[in-house]
């Protein structure tokens, strides 16, 4: 998954040309090319909203949960702590480029403590913690931190939850998550992926991260219900079955729109009758969700 939160300035076609098909329509993006200037689709701080939105569901999720009280820190988390310390700290608690800040504490400090570099290649390591998606292999990338820690702080996952995610890539997402509670569940469908997510997860001491190669379109319903989902790929529509799979009262956080062009990355929230609470988080672009070639 190709992830990226633009900041002013920033030029389509540069993005482009490195690869970066995925990113985050930050304000003041243009194309500078075509003259294409998104809408900034976020209207309220993330986090900080109306009564019935994130605030008071972060607000509990913050008060239920003491900081990393589930575990410790993983084995490499000893190592670059300086680099992370700034990474946090520039990227996602003070941006100056006009992105929403992180204000979740709870993710802030996990995104200080969980070792982004051991969930990568070794060739790209170098590139750990900079404000970038890198290249991970089978033309998908560990994603940016940023948005890493965006999607983690609207899913206001709360301990005891039980979480799924569609799209391992890295491990990196799934890690974090499970510094919020100790029952994630995580699918790849690409199967050298999902084994070497699975073995850095487990050489950082997240072997209790529920591991699984398959269609994620499909979710896990032997696992199900889940109190949150969270997908890290687009999709136009969303998956019935993880919408089944969904708790009442539960969060699914995804990029939801047309695959070829911009989405929004949205929470949709279960109601009592099976309809939806939309909240609309911001601007995106994603890679289309990938399913096995007999679901096309």
């Amino acid at each position: 998954m190709v992830h990226r939160a633009l900041a002013k300035g920033w030029r389509w076609d540069f993005l482009l040309g490195v690869g970066l098909a995925n990113v985050a329509l930050g304000p003041g993006c243009r194309d500078q090319g075509g003259g294409y200037d998104p809408p900034v689709i976020a209207s309220r701080p993330v986090g900080r909203v109306g009564e019935s939105g994130p605030a008071s569901a972060t607000a509990t999720a913050e008060a239920a949960v003491p900081r990393l009280a589930l575990r410790q820190p993983p084995p490499a988390a000893t190592q670059r702590a300086e680099e992370r310390a700034a990474m946090v700290e520039h990227q996602l608690a003070h941006p100056v480029d006009g992105r929403t800040p992180i204000t979740d504490d709870r993710v802030l400090e996990i995104m200080r403590i969980v070792p982004r570099h051991a969930f990568m290649p070794r060739e790209v390591r170098r590139l750990a913690y900079v404000d970038s998606p890198v290249p991970i292999g089978h033309e998908q990338t560990i994603s940016q931190p940023y948005i890493v820690a965006l999607m983690t702080q609207v899913l206001r996952v709360r301990s005891g939850d039980r979480v799924l995610e569609i799209g391992t890539g890295s491990g990196y997402q799934a890690a974090v998550l499970a510094h919020l509670t100790g029952e994630v569940y995580t699918i790849e469908i690409v199967e050298p992926l999902a084994r070497q997510a699975r073995r850095d997860l487990v050489e950082q001491g997240y072997a209790d991260v529920h591991c699984r190669c398959g269609d994620g379109y499909k979710g896990w319903p032997e696992a199900a219900p889940f109190d949150a989902i969270i997908l890290t790929s687009a999709a136009d529509e969303v998956p019935g079955p993880l919408w089944e799979q969904l708790k009442v009262g539960g969060r699914l956080v995804m990029p939801l729109g047309p695959v070829t062009s911009f989405q929004e990355l949205v929470v949709l929230t279960k109601r009592p009758d099976g309809g939806r609470s939309v909240e609309r988080v911001t601007g995106v672009r994603f890679v289309p969700m990938t399913r096995e070639p007999d679901a096309r």
